[in-house]
């Protein structure tokens, strides 16, 4: 252990931790800007410089590793004019339109100007002087670079967890600025929209594209009949924006607080979900039976989930000959959308075309999906409107909802039904158990061999897990599946995609069935998520998700009544030619830059 002292206080720490974290340990704040705990230092922003007795200069914390008898002070006056410069600097190059932006009251520079900065600069403004532009090209995204500081966040965030780096620092100096591959607009570029990039932006240089004003109209249009749908993830962060705590459930106070939105319909992509698992599920046995029985050689073993968007992107830009071992069906928000336009136009004997479908997603690339050609099997757009878990929160405070006071209700009936398997969609590993409860089942007719259907080891928040189910005891028409070994992969987070894409394209994949999710822990840490976002609050939401799926009093997706009725009345089977017409899709080859 290393000894320092710190403001005059002894703290012990391991060798190799920072002077930043070593005043966290003893509840003294240091403020940074570059700095977030899911990348490397980086140590560019000086926000957070410090004194040490002794050194010539000050000293960048979350740079500066612990030495034995350090003493450092972080609130001299020499300290605080250098972060007052610091910040001052950082304003002069900043469009301060403050009161417009998104991210405002939300926005970590504004936090620092309300401490440092107030007050005469001594700094010209020259944001005037530097040519700056403002992309919109993105369904999911804004980037603004007048409101960029140039901490590199997003470079990092881009590169390091998401093996993308669809943008990186151009040129130096004054004409420093983060840019695209060949500055090029962000929907002309390699980028996967999965948004972990604004999640970590500490201004409003990146933000997500908002369609709140486009959601309020339809709402207010009486001609309109406006479906919303609400994504498993959701409903585990919502409340972070409303004042409570990271993983608290607020499921039912979600629902009523739509209703007072104004929406005529308040459905569950839970439901969306479990049909997901019917469908995948089938297709997967399918392709097994193909290969192991048929020797069909065209059929593509292991076989990928395709509820991630990032996800999809991401193979369709960097492993594009193997879009043939993904799953063909579509994710869980455009299953509901196809569904809303057709059976529950049928149902409500509306017609579709005055349906708006809304859903409500953890995720920025779920924008993006939404804006594909492919996603139009009910002969509209599938679904017209994306919100954020961000933009909920938003429109609930302008509605001036109190929230913490509704009386939680239940979402309604035709399509609103689901279950615990579809609960835990939102978290990594979620769909791989979710699919093993009711592959297992339908093969054997008995329930996977596992306490209280928890397959623990497709759980938690390692980048890459591996889980096998050994199928005994098979029904009949299984049998060639008798003593077989499902072998299983789940990866989270892009950078770990690559690593299992990688062993999958040189042969090296012992895997069957595998789960990838764009972001790191899957949905519960999608790029729509509130913000701050760390590894413990992607692990209380992931907490809650589970805490969901044991409340609920049906836990396999094709035990799910609704799902049972829908093929009966409207898609016949899964897998049925319905079936590939409404929720079924292809996927499209990309440039790799």
């Amino acid at each position: 252990m290393i000894n320092l002292t710190i403001n005059d206080v002894k703290v012990s720490v391991p060798e190799g931790t920072t002077v930043l974290d070593a005043a966290k340990k003893l509840n003294i704040n240091i403020p940074t800007l570059c700095n977030h705990p899911d990348l490397c230092v980086a140590g560019n922003c000086r926000v957070c410089l410090v004194e040490q007795k002794g050194a010539r200069t000050l000293v960048a914390a979350c740079a500066m590793p612990v030495s034995e008898g350090m003493d450092i002070h972080t609130n001299t006056l020499k300290v605080r004019n250098a972060r007052k410069h610091v910040v001052e600097l950082l304003l002069s190059e900043h469009r301060s339109d403050c009161t417009k932006c998104y991210k405002n009251q939300k926005c970590e520079l504004q936090a620092l100007a309300n401490e440092f900065a107030f007050g005469d600069t001594i700094f010209l403004d020259l944001v005037e002087d530097h040519p700056y532009t403002i992309d919109r090209s993105s369904p999911s995204f804004i980037k603004d670079d007048s409101k960029c500081i140039r901490c590199q966040r997003c470079v990092r965030t881009c590169s390091q967890l998401q093996h993308i780096s669809a943008i990186a620092v151009a040129n130096k100096g004054a004409h420093q600025k983060i840019s695209s591959f060949h500055d090029r607009p962000m929907s002309h570029v390699v980028c996967t929209n999965c948004g972990q990039c604004v999640n970590r932006c500490p201004t409003g240089a990146l933000v997500e594209k908002t369609y709140i004003d486009q959601v309020w109209d339809a709402i207010y249009d009486p001609d309109k009949h406006v479906v919303v749908q609400t994504a498993p993830a959701v409903r585990v962060a919502l409340g972070e924006d409303l004042g409570y705590d990271p993983g608290e459930r607020v499921t039912g106070k979600m629902v009523t607080a739509l209703r007072q939105l104004g929406f005529d319909s308040v459905l569950d992509t839970d439901f969306s979900a479990d049909l997901t698992i019917m469908e995948e599920g089938t297709e997967l046995l399918t392709r097994l039976k193909k290969v192991l029985v048929d020797g069909d050689t065209k059929t593509k073993i292991p076989m990928f989930t395709s509820c991630s968007p990032g996800w999809i992107k991401f193979i369709e830009h960097k492993y594009p000959e193997l879009l043939s071992n993904l799953s063909t069906c579509k994710s869980p928000q455009q299953m509901f959308g196809a569904l809303a336009k057709t059976f529950y136009a049928k149902k409500k004997n509306l017609d579709p075309a005055k349906i708006v479908s809304i859903s409500v997603m953890p995720c920025t690339a779920k924008k993006y999906e939404a804006d594909r050609p492919e996603m139009r099997s009910s002969g509209y757009k599938d679904i017209d409107y994306v919100l954020t878990t961000r933009e909920l929160a938003v429109m609930i405070k302008q509605a001036g909802i109190d929230f913490r006071n509704l009386e939680p209700s239940h979402y309604d009936s035709i399509m609103g039904d689901s279950t615990g398997a579809a609960v835990i969609f939102g978290a990594t590993g979620g769909v791989m158990e979710a699919a093993l409860r009711t592959a297992y089942e339908i093969v054997t007719g008995r329930e996977v061999p596992f306490s209280n259907l928890n397959i623990t080891p497709v759980r938690g928040m390692d980048g890459v897990k591996e889980a096998s189910v050994k199928i005994e005891g098979c029904l009949p028409e299984w049998k060639f599946l008798e003593g077989a070994e499902l072998k299983t992969a789940i990866g989270h987070g892009l950078v770990n995609a690559n690593k299992i894409m990688k062993k999958v394209r040189d042969g090296k994949a012992p895997w069957h069935f595998i789960e990838i999710m764009a972001c790191p822990g899957g949905c519960i840490g999608g790029g729509g998520q509130p913000i701050p976002t760390s590894m413990e609050i992607r692990k209380k939401r992931m907490k809650a998700i589970y805490s969901e799926d044991e409340s609920m009093k049906i836990r396999k997706s094709h035990e799910n009544p609704d799902v049972v009725a829908i093929y009966k009345e409207f898609l016949e089977k899964p897998n049925s030619h319905k079936s590939h017409e409404l929720l079924h899709t292809h996927y499209t080859e990309r440039d790799d830059y």
